[in-house]
């Protein structure tokens, strides 16, 4: 007798494609693979060169952007949905650091992390949930935040300011778009050992262990830790967190306030 072949279980992520800001940075990497793993079309936009992307990502779909102006974010979406399907997993992750106090930040480098953290994210999500909603399609937004959001932070002025106004960003388009079943939620990691964090740590020897010890549960977190929690917000069978802040910190905000 002939096996009756079984089908095999599609992963959660089959059929949906998804879009990447900061793409080429650690926990954009590690967030396409957990996208890809889970079974998405994954498009990576970031301001690096295609040779760096050649490097980094040879396996994704890449276009340089500048996620600061608008129409560049409007003619990636429509590349992207060419070449791989509607964007419908909306990952807002491009951002920048300066450890610089507030009297001694320069106006320049204060509208400059606005713009990325916070401008260039509103940009790139209304972009893409307005042409989601001229299809009638639904989909997932993540909004890659931090504890610093309502942590403040001495040398972090401007870092900090921008990750709160993405919290409230993210909360006010979760209230517009659930009725079009576009869910917005909030990622917000502690200290995480890679990215812009990491590379505070590398060239402040010593302060990878001080961040350790800060830290309830005794651990920093890896970008692939952040990047499956990205995955598990955009899940389709993740229905009901409409504007939460998933905040992922191994405790360190209940200790440091």
């Amino acid at each position: 007798m002939k096996r009756k072949r079984t089908a095999k279980p599609g992963k959660p992520l089959d059929g949906h494609t998804a879009m990447i800001t900061g793409g080429l940075g650690d926990i954009g990497l590690a967030t396409a693979q957990a996208l890809r793993q889970h079974g998405a079309r994954v498009a990576l936009g970031d301001l690096q060169s295609r040779a760096t992307a050649a490097k980094r990502a040879p396996r994704f779909h890449y276009t340089r952007v500048d996620t600061t102006r608008r129409r560049a974010i409007q003619s990636w979406i429509r590349k992207v949905e060419v070449d791989l399907g509607t964007p419908d997993l909306i990952i807002a992750n491009a951002g920048i650091v300066e450890l610089v106090g507030a009297l001694e930040s320069s106006e320049e480098a204060w509208r400059r992390t606005l713009d990325i953290n916070l401008t260039g994210a509103f940009t790139f999500v209304q972009a893409a949930c307005r042409h989601l909603i001229r299809k009638k399609m639904p989909g997932r937004v993540v909004l890659v935040g931090s504890w610093a959001a309502h942590a403040p932070h001495p040398k972090l002025t401007a870092y900090s300011v921008a990750k709160a106004g993405l919290r409230m960003l993210g909360q006010c388009l979760a209230l517009e778009l659930a009725p079009h079943r576009i869910i917005v939620n909030e990622i917000a990691p502690g200290f995480v050992d890679a990215g812009l964090t990491g590379r505070i740590y590398d060239a402040n020897p010593g302060q990878r262990e001080k961040a350790r010890e800060l830290v309830p549960s005794g651990e920093l977190i890896q970008a692939s830790e952040v990047g499956n929690q990205i995955a598990f917000l955009c899940d389709p069978a993740n229905r009901h967190m409409v504007g939460s802040v998933h905040l992922m910190d191994g405790g360190l905000s209940l200790r440091v306030r």
